[in-house]
């Protein structure tokens, strides 16, 4: 686990094949106990939930629009897309009650 690849994804560079990841490990949304809190290099917290590949540990950015995008998921919306195509998951706007 040590030898693992780390990344931080925020929503705008979200692939399908992460967002799949995240569906499958929190099929009914993460709870407070999962989400990792930390600081970034300017002192900002950030709070994030984590998911594994065989080489990776992908921390997730939670926003609003994550927690949209995966209470929404459909794997067809992706179904014409690369697993690594960022531009596949298109940028959301939220209505204010969502946000």
């Amino acid at each position: 686990m040590d030898n693992l690849k780390r990344v931080i994804v925020d929503f705008r560079n979200l692939t399908p094949e992460v967002l799949k990841l995240l569906v499958d490990r929190y099929p009914d949304g993460y709870g407070d106990n999962e989400i990792i809190a930390f600081r970034n290099s300017h002192g900002e917290r950030i709070e994030a939930v984590e998911v594994l590949t065989e080489d990776t540990k992908y921390l997730v950015k939670i926003s609003a629009k994550l927690e949209h995008t995966m209470a929404n998921y459909d794997e067809e919306d992706y179904a014409d897309f690369e697993d690594d195509d960022p531009e596949a998951i298109p940028d959301i706007k939220l209505g204010e009650e969502d946000e």
